[in-house]
């Protein structure tokens, strides 16, 4: 019978074979493929994983609409970002300049061929508000929510009969007859009224047929609503005008559903920036600047009066 050989001896200097550690190596290995696989996985079937890709973006528009720029970033910026399944837009203004609410309208239609956006309309979301809101591919309204007020108004002001009264003659050099159309210092005459008129017309029907496409309504049938009326949130629903009555927890729920999101979303809304007081007074300055040059006479505009 043989003797039992010892182990052999390592050479000084040769490396020692650690199995535990050479076992907790490949357990993790393991489990960081597990996790990668469950996440590839949860992309494709649209199953939101803890932590991210369950994430309802609430993009606020609200006051009078007299910018675009903030409200187009941050469609774009939530556009971007995977974790932001779907996105709501909170509005609660009574309307604004006619190009704003044009280039916002026209930013929500394109982040709607990407993923879902819900509107949740607050007090008050009419005329501009109204416009952005038709792009959307739902819109909740409380019951009482003013909506509405599909039109457009290019309002005047006629000082004539007070400039005479204290002796002041309104003066002019102009390169064409309707250079000064709707001046406050005489009366407008007829060929200025056609003139302004058709500009009114026109961008009225832009608000028409721009409701028609994104609510799926015949044009006769937003025609026959679109003379300027408000409406509350249970009109505007039995018009077609809105999908549903709810608040805008309920327009979050319904963004996550569409969105994929199982479970309770987590709702992300923009960061305040800090500002001094210098540059809050500088931006008093220009929001009052914008507001006289976007509602004051002669600006066309979607805003209830």
């Amino acid at each position: 019978m043989s003797a039992a050989r010892p182990d052999p001896v390592p050479a000084p200097g040769a490396p020692r074979k650690r199995p535990f550690l050479r076992g907790c190596l490949v357990l993790t290995g393991v489990i960081l493929g597990f996790f990668f696989l469950l996440g590839l996985l949860a992309r494709m079937d649209g199953v939101s994983m803890p932590g991210g890709g369950g994430k309802v973006a609430v993009v606020p528009v609200t006051g009078i609409i007299t910018e675009s720029e903030g409200t187009i970033e941050l469609l774009k910026k939530y556009g971007k970002d995977a974790d932001v399944r779907a996105v709501v837009l909170r509005i609660d203004t009574p309307g604004g300049g006619v190009g704003p609410s044009q280039e916002i309208h026209e930013e929500v239609g394109k982040l709607r061929e990407k993923k879902p956006v819900v509107v949740s309309m607050g007090a008050l979301a009419a005329s501009g508000g109204y416009y952005i809101a038709s792009a959307a591919g739902k819109i909740y309204a409380n019951p009482g929510t003013i909506t509405g007020s599909i039109g457009v108004i290019m309002p005047f002001v006629n000082m004539r009969g007070l400039a005479e009264k204290i002796g002041i003659r309104g003066m002019e050099v102009k390169s064409g007859p309707f250079k000064d159309a709707g001046s406050s210092l005489r009366d407008m005459n007829p060929a200025e009224r056609a003139l302004l008129q058709a500009v009114v017309d026109n961008t009225h029907m832009q608000f028409v047929h721009a409701v028609a496409k994104g609510r799926k309504l015949a044009v006769a049938k937003v025609l026959a609503v679109a003379d300027g009326r408000i409406l509350s949130g249970e009109q505007a629903l039995a018009l077609g005008l809105v999908d549903a009555l709810g608040n805008q927890e309920d327009a979050v729920a319904e963004a996550g559903r569409l969105g994929g999101i199982r479970g309770e979303p987590e709702v992300v809304t923009p960061q305040k920036k800090k500002i001094s007081l210098v540059e809050l007074l500088k931006q008093e300055v220009r929001t009052l600047v914008d507001e006289r040059l976007s509602t004051g006479p002669g600006a066309i505009e979607y805003a209830i009066h």
